[in-house]
């Protein structure tokens, strides 16, 4: 393990960093507001997905605050679960949390996703949570994450993604364009974050076109789930 994580120097990557620093406080709150409490079943889909081993390691990329962390250790207290994240306040909050919510061994550090401070096939699992689209480079993240991974291990992904059917999307868009930053800015505490999380989508690829990414990057058996007349997809994929 390296004694140091490396930060990612870009502009992009100090960006979101910084924002996730300011909106650290109210996160969990504008998380279960902003998505009237559903996104705590969409991480129960996605970790039933995974269907980690009993007693596994698993990885949970850009941790955040922990809440997929401590979904994973609720539904299966054996687990041993890393969380990382490469912003400093996040994992402070985490680490607030973790002694009334981790219901087994848990553990929070810093780091960047595009470059784990971690050997090859550590993990028996690996977890990511509403964050791919925030990362500065996807592919590197995705060949991270299979090297770290066991053969036969699964990496699954939950995101934002975009609707196929028009209706859905416009009516989704309607609230996700324009609601979420002016309900984020009132719970979040911070506007200008809120309007860069939904923009964040228009540039990242939809869900075929990222399940073609996790193949390039090595997985076998890729696909994906949509949820939400697919305004949400659960991406996976196994290391061969």
């Amino acid at each position: 393990m390296h004694t140091a994580p490396p930060r990612p120097t870009d502009d992009k990557g100090t960006y979101v960093r910084d924002m996730f620093a300011r909106i650290a406080p109210r996160y969990d709150a504008a998380n279960r507001v902003l998505t009237a409490g559903m996104d705590e079943g969409w991480r129960k889909r996605a970790i039933a997905l995974l269907d980690p081993p009993h007693g596994g390691q698993i990885l949970d990329l850009c941790c955040g605050t922990g809440d997929v962390v401590f979904h994973l250790l609720r539904t299966d207290p054996s687990l041993h679960v890393t969380g990382i994240d490469f912003c400093a306040p996040m994992l402070e909050r985490a680490r607030e949390r973790a002694p009334h919510e981790a219901r087994g061994e848990a553990a929070f550090l810093e780091g960047d996703v595009m470059s784990l401070p971690f050997e090859n096939d550590r993990f028996d699992g690996a977890t990511m949570g509403f964050s791919l689209r925030n990362v500065v480079n996807i592919d590197r993240v995705l060949q991270e994450t299979l090297r770290v991974l066991r053969p036969g291990a699964r990496f699954v992904n939950l995101d934002v993604s975009k609707a196929p059917n028009r209706l859905f999307k416009r009516a989704f868009d309607l609230y996700f364009y324009r609601l979420v930053p002016l309900i984020g800015g009132m719970v979040g505490g911070s506007r200008q974050a809120y309007t860069y999380l939904p923009n964040s989508l228009t540039h990242h690829p939809n869900a075929d076109a990222l399940r073609e990414r996790f193949e390039r990057a090595g997985f076998a058996d890729a696909g994906y789930v949509r949820l939400m007349g697919g305004s949400i997809a659960i991406h996976y994929g196994t290391k061969r």
